[in-house]
């Protein structure tokens, strides 16, 4: 005889033929849900976004990125050893030519140019007194010279007599010997004092070219000095704005030590950089699009550095409207380096639907349809802006340019209508 279960028993037996049942149908929902989006082949219209292809150029273009900077920035440096005694502008103001920026102390270097003008005129007092012992001595030479000359026509003379008296039997031998021998003494000591006198004359010649060109080297050391001294009131010669001053006054400032830069930020120019992968495309002419906000500005490479820095090129770009409203100085630009260029091909615009491949499946929307068919298509050049279509497509056809990749196995999507 069978015998009743217990009411604990049973209900523990319902709870879980209840629980089971539960789980069974919510497996069955998922599985159901999966299999629906598995097998899914239509796409919100919301949820897309198309464009129309059509023939225009294309332009091929590498990425990089870029910093706006002054045209130029002048940097103003000490032309001379003095301290800071006055900083009359701060940084971030307009500055006209002519403007005074820095006071120095220039007392330093104005003794040292009373200290040349002192070396000058004793230069130049040397150079009187050489040229007036350069004439003594010349004149000395030469009165000595007559002197000889006077003296050789004597003693010829009486050469000329011994001879005479010779004749005669006044005088012997021995007489006119002696007279001959005294005359080319004479001789000799003048052509000696005639050889002195054209040494001296160029020694002495040399010593005070010498000096004068001592005394000229003087004159231009002090020329100079003037300059720099002209030179150390610190004022600018043309119109910018100050962005960095030297404000420690008191401060002792070397020749050459960096006191001031005065930036044009009326003109601007880009400098750009990139990876080192594309080292051997980047040069300098290749025309570049720089993109300021919502503004694309066209320029040039003018300089492609030769040093790469941690796989870093950096390119210098002149753009063609330099004064645009819309840059600032340390503004960070995106650039796009143009490499290449087709001036008639069929363009889409570019999209998360190209990936980059040579070839690939994209979906094309035919007017007035609601169904999408997969088509492979040929890439060529592409920038931010276009994707050049080189076969599978022409001009007028519609392009999904979403990324739908998930329905990539079909040949075939519906568009569903906008909700």
């Amino acid at each position: 005889m069978d015998k009743e279960l217990a009411p604990e028993i049973a209900n523990r037996s319902r709870n879980r033929s209840l629980l089971i049942g539960v789980v069974v149908v919510i497996v069955l929902a998922i599985a159901i849900t999966w299999l629906r989006d598995a097998v899914k082949t239509s796409v919100e219209g919301g949820k897309i976004r198309t464009a129309t292809a059509e023939i225009g150029p294309v332009e091929n273009s590498l990425n990089a990125t870029g910093e706006v900077i002054p045209a130029y920035e002048q940097i103003i440096t000490s032309p001379i050893r003095a301290s800071i005694r006055r900083v009359l502008l701060t940084p971030g103001t307009a500055v006209k030519p002519g403007q005074a920026i820095l006071d120095l102390d220039k007392s330093l270097t104005e003794i040292e140019l009373e200290k040349l003008n002192d070396q000058l005129a004793l230069k130049r007092n040397g150079i009187d007194q050489l040229r007036m012992k350069l004439n003594k001595s010349l004149y000395d030479a030469e009165v000595n010279d007559q002197i000889k000359l006077l003296n050789i026509n004597r003693l010829r003379a009486e050469l000329e007599g011994s001879m005479r008296l010779k004749k005669v039997g006044g005088s012997t031998g021995e007489d006119v010997t002696r007279a001959e021998n005294a005359l080319r003494v004479a001789e000799l000591e003048k052509k000696q004092l005639e050889n002195d006198l054209a040494y001296n004359r160029q020694s002495m010649g040399a010593s005070l070219r010498e000096t004068t060109l001592q005394a000229q080297i003087e004159e231009k050391n002090l020329k100079e000095l003037t300059h720099k001294l002209k030179q150390a009131d610190i004022i600018a010669d043309r119109p910018g704005v100050l962005t960095w001053v030297n404000e420690n006054i008191g401060s002792a400032v070397n020749e050459g030590e960096m006191l001031a830069k005065l930036a044009d930020l009326a003109s601007f120019r880009v400098e750009g950089s990139c990876s080192d992968v594309y080292a051997d495309q980047v040069k300098v002419g290749l025309p570049v699009i720089v993109k300021v906000n919502e503004t694309n500005l066209r320029g040039l490479i003018t300089q492609v550095k030769p040093a790469i820095k941690n796989g870093i090129v950096q390119f210098v770009i002149q753009l063609d409207n330099n004064h645009h409203a819309s840059l600032r100085p340390d503004m960070k630009v995106e650039v796009f380096v143009i490499t290449d260029r087709v001036a008639r091909a069929v363009r889409v615009a570019n999209g998360p639907a190209f990936k980059g491949k040579r070839k690939q499946f994209i979906y094309v929307l035919p007017k007035g349809s609601t169904v999408a068919r997969r088509r492979e298509v040929a890439l060529g050049l592409s920038n931010f802006d276009y994707v050049e279509i080189k076969s599978g497509l022409q001009a007028g056809e519609q392009v999904i340019l979403t990324d739908l990749s998930d329905y990539e196995h079909l040949e075939e999507i519906t568009i569903e209508p906008k909700r």
